[in-house]
């Protein structure tokens, strides 16, 4: 008993940090959560993917109140976006259990999993890239281009609805995906709509897609109340104390490291040996850092966001 209790705290204090993580940048709750459970704290993934969108049926409405407050939203969207990812997050689950018995489900789901973050890896680069080159549009231009508000988006019916089945899917099978693919897609397809909007409009979309996939995970999946419990109980404060701490520490810098902690798990599930996570990591870290640099050059700006801001405080001293 007593070493299940100490077993629950520790689930607990680990949702809290990735809890944290979510509040800091949007991204992060499946992606870091599931293959946490399955890694360090041996749940089968099947159970850890359940558990985790039961959990993140809870957190998901608190960031998504805040937005619908500020009128962040696009409601349009969301409802394209629902209408595709509803269905397909619930058909995961339908999936994960026909495949079961023909292949082994947790195997199935362990190599889902694994792609699914080694993708959700690279779209952070992709997200990080989009930002760096509409901020170097800007700055050629010298002016500051005002994104278009919600109700001047023309919504793309066909490839929104693409996004919403796609990104359902992907969340049903591993929980990923609501927080990263989805959102990132977004972007491409509506580079104008302001970040602000963005972020709302997926959290809000996030919420009726992860019910449907944790009600099918609840009805053909592996949920673990004792692990879902504490996931909760960590998850919840850790995404308030995260957004507190938003406005405050770089998002860029928790970015980066999420995205090397994805490219490691990932490997790590997909069976890839210790020495060439190792190596992967650091060479992501090296080939990252000095990479982004370059690019930052080839784009126009300084080598580091912090000469950037160093160059616009001058500019302004001297303006003044």
């Amino acid at each position: 008993m007593l070493a299940s209790v100490l077993v629950d705290w520790e689930l607990a204090l680990a949702a809290l940090g990735i809890g944290i993580v979510v509040g800091l940048t949007g991204m992060g709750g499946g992606a870091l959560m599931t293959p946490t459970l399955v890694l360090f704290f041996n749940v089968p993934p099947l159970t850890a993917v359940s558990s985790d969108l039961v959990t993140s049926a809870v957190m998901k409405p608190v960031g998504s109140l805040v937005h619908m407050r500020h009128g962040t939203v696009h409601w349009k969207l969301v409802l394209w976006l629902m209408i595709g990812s509803v269905p397909a997050a619930f058909g995961g689950s339908l999936v994960i259990a026909a495949v079961g018995p023909l292949t082994g489900v947790q195997a199935f789901v362990k190599t889902a999993l694994g792609c699914v973050l080694l993708l959700a890896a690279a779209l952070i680069f992709v997200r990080a890239y989009i930002g760096m080159r509409n901020r170097a549009m800007e700055r050629r231009a010298g002016t500051t281009t005002k994104r278009q508000a919600s109700a001047e988006v023309r919504v793309r019916v066909v490839p929104t609805l693409i996004i919403g089945i796609v990104g359902g899917l992907m969340v049903g099978l591993t929980s990923v995906g609501s927080g990263s693919m989805i959102i990132i897609s977004l972007m491409l397809l509506y580079p104008l709509l302001a970040m602000n909007k963005l972020v709302g409009t997926d959290l809000v979309q996030a919420v009726p897609l992860v019910i449907a996939a944790a009600l099918g995970h609840l009805l053909f999946g592996e949920v673990d109340w004792a692990v879902v419990l504490p996931l909760i109980i960590g998850s919840v404060p850790g995404a308030w104390i995260g957004a507190q701490f938003s406005s405050k520490i770089p998002g860029g810098y928790v970015r980066r490291a999420l995205a090397v902690v994805l490219l490691a798990a990932g490997l790590k599930l997909l069976n890839v040996d210790n020495v060439t996570v190792l190596v992967a990591a650091v060479a992501a870290v090296v080939a990252g850092t000095f990479g982004w640099m370059a690019l930052r050059r080839t784009h126009g700006l300084p080598i580091t966001l912090r000469h950037e801001r160093r160059l616009r405080e001058s500019s302004d001293d001297r303006a003044n």
